[in-house]
């Protein structure tokens, strides 16, 4: 097993109108995490947020239609307000790691590193995604999934923008 190969890794940024302090609080407080994480159509449900090393953030999601899905973040450093380093998983309701609902070859965990750097008022995010503790194959199946991956990041940080929009 292989737990690092930057070639797999994927980067995506994204300038908001609002400063670090806030975009950080946007990450870390459940009640502003329930109006913009994960995907459209889906409502958020904080399970657990612990904000330390070894902590969690253990979080549902369901969508119109029923679907349920769980994901959990197990936090490895915490550098208020520019820095949450975290591992990341599916899960189940209970917060153990499941595999991805639709690819049997996704990495079980993922290893993120999200920055925020305030410049003139705005706030540069940059979170980087790797495979951990992956096999081979994972990581290119994770490699492949990276248009995907940006897909669905804009989609969440687009809602993210607009949250921060309504609270200033």
């Amino acid at each position: 097993m292989s737990t690092e190969n930057s070639n797999s890794d994927f980067v995506i940024s994204q300038t908001f109108d609002a400063p670090r302090e806030l975009v950080f609080q946007s990450w870390v407080e459940p009640e502003r995490l329930e109006q913009w994480w994960g995907p459209a159509g889906f409502t958020l449900s904080v399970l657990a947020l612990d904000l330390e090393p070894g902590g969690i953030f253990h979080y549902g999601m369901r969508a119109d239609n029923g679907y349920e899905m769980w994901g959990k973040f197990t936090y490895h450093a915490i550098e208020a307000p520019e820095k949450i380093v975290s591992v990341l998983s599916f899960a189940d309701r209970d917060g153990n790691p499941v595999q991805h609902p639709v690819s049997a070859t996704w990495p079980l965990f993922s290893f993120n590193t999200m920055t925020l750097a305030e410049n003139d008022g705005k706030t540069v995010m940059t979170l980087r995604s790797s495979p951990h503790e992956a096999t081979e194959e994972q990581h290119k199946t994770f490699l492949e999934g990276h248009e995907s991956m940006k897909q669905g990041f804009s989609a969440t940080f687009a809602q993210l923008a607009q949250y921060l929009a309504t609270v200033r």
